[in-house]
């Protein structure tokens, strides 16, 4: 059982390390396209500002964060590009309040029951849930940032976090794009950044995908067209879950175009 101190931990490295890759930039480059059609680097930061807002919300305010999911069921894309934007602020004053809002929520989740059910979009998360929610989009983000500044991120051993929900949401990634929940498992097997090999499900099982752990949480975090990726997708069900798989909640994403050859 995965501890939610350690979680919080990890991500706050998580935050840190996407903290120091923005923080000297210049307000030129804060207005650099990322790879989210319409969203600058400010648009990512501030976000996961609102994101972790939201999350601070729910565990606090259930009540106050209902009032939050009409709007949002109602226009689920316009409604995260709106929070986005009205969180949008001076450089030096958005990575404040992107600070202060993680240290809330850090606050909020470890003074709750850990098996509390926190409503969000669309589910309910426990506190630990909810941590690795935001480190897996804390480090999604964090993609599209390095790749609007043209820089190469190393791999870490956080990405368990992103990939262990990654395959929890297996079932969601189908139901999102209108498909039948599968209901047979599958193996995935992924090498790590360290070398270790990180495994899920029955090893028996005929449906597999194998293959690095970077990729995986790539696809499932849809940062990358599963054509780019060195998944080796074995069995119907495995293979289809390459074209849904999505770790994030809400309606199913765009995904990103095949890398130009």
């Amino acid at each position: 059982m995965v501890v939610l101190a350690d979680l919080l931990a990890d991500l706050n490295d998580e935050s840190r390390d996407l903290e120091r890759l923005v923080c000297d930039l210049s307000e030129a480059d804060w207005r650099r396209e990322t790879p989210a059609p319409g969203w600058t680097i400010a648009h990512q930061i501030a976000h996961l500002h609102w994101t972790d807002r939201a999350a601070t919300l729910s565990a606090t305010d259930p009540a106050g964060f209902a009032e939050i999911l009409a709007p949002a069921a109602e226009d689920p894309q316009g409604f995260v590009d709106r929070g986005a934007r009205d969180c949008l602020a001076p450089p030096a004053e958005l990575l404040t309040r992107w600070r202060d809002g993680r240290a809330d929520l850090a606050a909020a989740l470890v003074g709750i029951p850990r098996d509390t059910r926190l409503p969000w979009f669309g589910t309910e998360l426990t506190p630990p849930t909810a941590a690795t929610a935001r480190l897996m989009e804390t480090w999604a983000h964090g993609e599209d940032v390095a790749a609007a500044l043209s820089v190469i991120r190393m791999p870490t051993a956080r990405l368990r976090h992103v990939a262990f929900l990654g395959v929890r949401t297996m079932r969601y990634g189908f139901l999102a794009h209108g498909r039948p929940a599968p209901t047979d498992p599958v193996y995935v097997e992924l090498l790590a950044p360290e070398g270790a090999t990180w495994a899920y499900g029955p090893a028996d099982a005929a449906n597999r995908v194998i293959g690095p752990a970077l990729d995986f949480c790539l696809l499932v975090t849809q940062r990358s067209h599963p054509d780019d990726l060195a998944l080796d997708a074995t069995g119907p069900v495995a293979k289809e879950w390459l074209t849904v798989a999505q770790a994030f909640a809400g309606p199913p994403g765009a995904g990103r175009p095949r890398a130009a050859p």
